[in-house]
């Protein structure tokens, strides 16, 4: 697992109003926590951050330079601004040479399953144990030829010398399944348009009652008259 070195300035400023004009400057503001110290808030340049938090993947390792001290951070949570995709805030954990770390690691489905089958990925991530300079960027899955039927647990990956699996080895991971035939879905979309035909009406059905109430009683309000 690479190691990103990046340069970060300590800051003296804080809030919203703050953090806009950190960012105006294509700085990103981060946190550092860790190992029973106050939190650390520091400033990154933007673009080298975001292109090691993308080189690295869910669990990308940097090396932050503050004030001429190296020190070791594990990506924890990302913001990132959904409309111009750039990075709007980071957490990190401080980690050691050699610490043990609790994280999850992403799963990577390859190659193709037998024909009129549906690959499901079950799980997305499993948990692991590891070294924090020797995390797994991920786990692959390898569907090639499965038939429908086949699944793939946690504790049927192969993990890397030293990792250790925490979540349950009988976890599904991955799930081939016979793919649906079209008479069949199309089957399903009849009998889900009539559920939801049967609910609009009896979702109708009081408004009419109340309807025809009202006409009644309007009706002996003008007798009384």
């Amino acid at each position: 697992m690479s190691t990103e070195k990046i340069k970060a300035e300590l800051r003296t400023e804080f809030g919203k109003g703050a953090a806009r004009r950190i960012r105006r400057e294509h700085k990103v503001p981060a946190v550092l926590y860790g190992h029973g110290n106050d939190p650390i808030h520091v400033t990154l340049p933007g673009h080298d951050t975001m292109m090691a938090i993308k080189h690295g993947g869910a669990n990308a390792l940097l090396e932050l330079d503050i004030d001429g001290t190296a020190q070791l951070a594990l990506t924890k949570q990302v913001q990132v601004d959904p409309v111009r995709r750039v990075l709007e805030h980071v957490d990190f954990v401080a980690v050691r040479r050699g610490e043990k770390v609790t994280v999850d690691v992403p799963i990577i489905v390859v190659g193709d399953a037998a024909s009129e089958t549906l690959t499901v990925t079950e799980n997305s991530t499993i948990q692991v144990e590891a070294e924090a300079t020797h995390i797994p960027e991920s786990f692959e899955v390898d569907v090639t030829g499965a038939e429908a039927g086949t699944q793939f647990l946690a504790g049927q990956l192969t993990l890397p010398k030293g990792t250790t699996l925490l979540t349950d080895p009988e976890t599904l991971v991955v799930n081939v399944t016979a793919a649906q035939t079209a008479e069949q879905v199309e089957a399903e979309l009849e009998e889900a348009e009539a559920e939801a035909g049967i609910a609009k009406d009896v979702s109708e059905a009081p408004a009419a009652g109340a309807a025809e109430g009202e006409a009644a009683e309007a009706a002996e309000g003008g007798d009384s008259e």
